[in-house]
């Protein structure tokens, strides 16, 4: 099978964790083990989430004048080169070494006129609380939202509309290369009018936004004609009565039956959203599951899995 794996940014630097590159190496590491099962017997592509990282540089060049820091898109291409290194060197350690790898900086198109610039919601960077969030702000213009009992600087997180690497992820993939792209959603571009440039209608760009990783991953994974889309989480499956005694774990479900329920918009309810898109428009499965179940969630075995020919809904336990 063709799989793309999305591992959420709380997968690779953890919710309290000190952001450095030895925590960050270990958590990668566990992700790596996780998925070289699957390496060894199918073809994968993996896409990861970056919001703590791009969160951590854009603190980093908060030391800088404001005409001197770098925008959110060269932010991002930093920690696809980062993440992806170290994703790159910890699963190469498990795996034969004729096996090739290949991490793609990969620029998305999103719209300039996305509702999601007049209204910043994608979390990056670490908590805070209320006063220091608020100090941060007066000084640096940045917008903070309560994340739980914390607040957390937000960035806009517009749709993803084209993945401009497509091409080149294709031909590695066809020639057996286990590919690393699309990392924190890809880096957010867009066209404006050329300007000083005679005979050009319009001009590629960056944007100061990320994309929402989870969306970004479903659009790679229905323009690479996969055949399972999972997006490894810190939640073993999607809950029903998450944190009550009546909790319940969805084990198999339609995107029409999870299409009743509603889910929080800062966590799970953009993968279940994009694994509901994917379903519906591929015909094929998508899943949400732990990140150390990805071998169990290949084999049907754990995790939430959606897919238009499951006409009845299954639990867990």
């Amino acid at each position: 099978m063709r799989v793309v794996v999305a591992l959420g940014g709380n997968a690779l630097l953890k919710r309290g964790e000190p952001m450095t590159a030895d925590v960050q190496r270990r958590n990668i590491r566990i992700a790596a083990e996780a998925m070289a099962p699957v390496a060894r017997e199918h073809q994968l592509v993996i896409s990861h989430g970056n919001g703590p990282q791009v969160g951590l540089l854009a603190l980093q060049g908060a030391a800088y004048q404001p005409n001197e820091a770098y925008p959110l898109d060269v932010l991002g291409a930093e920690t696809e080169g980062m993440i992806g290194y170290m994703i790159e060197q910890e699963l190469g350690n498990l795996l034969p070494f004729e096996v090739p790898f290949a991490t793609l900086l990969t620029m998305v198109e999103v719209d300039g006129d996305d509702p999601a610039f007049n209204d910043p919601t994608k979390f990056v960077g670490p908590v805070y609380g209320a006063a220091e969030a608020e100090r941060i702000a007066a000084e640096k213009g940045w917008v903070f939202k309560p994340d739980g009992a914390s607040w957390r600087r937000v960035v806009p997180s517009p749709a993803p509309k084209l993945i401009f690497e497509i091409r080149p992820i294709r031909w590695l993939l066809d020639q057996g290369t286990i590919v690393i792209c699309a990392g924190g959603g890809g880096i957010p571009t867009m066209y404006q009018p050329a300007t000083h440039q005679p005979g050009k209608e319009r001009t590629l760009v960056g944007v100061e936004a990320v994309i929402d990783k989870d969306l970004c991953s479903e659009l790679l994974a229905r323009e690479l004609d996969a055949d399972l889309l999972i997006m490894a989480t810190d939640a073993e499956a999607v809950f029903l009565g998450w944190g009550t005694p009546d909790a319940r774990a969805i084990h198999r479900t339609s995107p029409e039956a999870m299409g009743r329920y509603s889910f929080p918009a800062g966590s799970m309810g953009p993968k279940v959203d994009a694994a509901c898109r994917f379903a519906t428009a591929t015909g094929r499965t998508a899943a949400i599951g732990a990140l150390a179940d990805i071998p169990a969630i290949v084999r049907g075995e754990k995790g939430t899995l959606i897919d238009n020919a499951f006409t009845t809904t299954s639990w867990h336990g």
